[in-house]
């Protein structure tokens, strides 16, 4: 049976907020605890650990990581057999996420995922990732030598020292996702981002669901279905969202008119963009340049 998976909406990123280890002797057993409001990523480094989550029963071996929700109970569930040693690392994220047994069953629930996580996070029409990561999994030699990271920085002033293990939590949270996306049925997520990068490399230029076709030798149906899993959108929605992301930058940083920005940013047809951009925005091009302009 696979390991249920953790996944995460973002903007914001989880982010990291503690760190520490912990020892136990033959026959000690975890703490019971309950709602502590934060994750609690637990990595055995020697021996072997019991620990339960509302029911469910896990077994840590030495070089593997659990990690418990910060909305459910924790406690043993078995006294260790030996000395067992265990790095923890509290964090956090104030982005919609929820936990399911499968990869497929995540990215069926994305836009349910995706819709939550807009009504409550600071963004509207801001893009938006996932983060996959596995509830259990044995760890790498690379994800080893990202957390070891954590504890060399004892010397370091405080405030350098936070930073830089915020840092070193991104790239080990990266790594989980990546590892997760490789050994899984990661097929959906490797086309629909080969459909994102397309599109970020070439919206300046004509796009169409027939050419996606030909360039990914995928039927439109088949990427659109990949695409609404992963990113929320459809490839020809994506590609409306980024060129009016780009134009929102033209509008800001330059004095062109808006003609020509709509060109610059792939619309064939200026009136095509101003219908597309008001209609996303709630105000037209030029009232979005005014009103930015009037903030800075």
């Amino acid at each position: 049976m696979s390991s249920p998976i953790l996944h995460f909406i973002s903007p914001p990123i989880p982010y990291f907020i503690d760190c520490g280890r912990a020892y136990y002797r033959a026959g000690d057993m975890h703490v019971s605890r309950s709602n502590i409001g934060v994750f609690d990523l637990v990595v055995v480094t020697k021996g072997s650990l019991r620990l339960g989550e509302d029911g469910e029963d896990w077994r840590i071996e030495a070089g593997e990581a659990l990690v418990l929700r910060p909305d459910a109970e924790h406690y043993g569930t078995g006294a260790c057999t030996t000395d067992t040693e265990i790095t923890w690392i509290h964090f956090h994220s104030f982005g919609a996420w929820e936990e399911s047994g499968s990869m497929l069953k995540c990215l069926d629930n994305q836009s349910e995922l995706i819709g939550r996580h807009k009504q409550t996070a600071y963004l509207n029409h801001s893009e938006v990732c996932s983060v996959f990561i596995p509830k259990h999994t044995r760890l790498t030699p690379k994800a080893h030598g990202i957390l070891e990271q954590f504890f060399q920085l004892e010397d370091e002033p405080r405030s350098l020292r936070n930073w830089k293990r915020q840092t070193a939590f991104q790239l080990f949270i990266q790594h989980l996702d990546r590892e997760l996306a490789s050994t899984s049925d990661g097929t959906a997520i490797n086309l629909a981002e080969k459909v994102e990068l397309y599109i970020r490399q070439n919206y300046t230029r004509k796009i169409t669901n027939p050419i996606l076709q030909s360039e990914l030798n995928y039927h439109p149906n088949y990427l659109a279905r990949c695409m609404l899993k992963v990113y929320g959108k459809t490839p020809m929605d994506y590609l409306l969202y980024y060129r009016i992301e780009q134009a929102k930058k033209l509008l800001v940083q330059t004095e062109w008119s808006i003609t020509r920005i709509a060109e610059e940013v792939g619309f064939q047809y200026g009136s095509h963009f101003t219908t597309s951009f008001s209609g996303r925005e709630g105000t037209t091009p030029l009232g979005f340049r005014r009103k930015m302009r009037g903030h800075l």
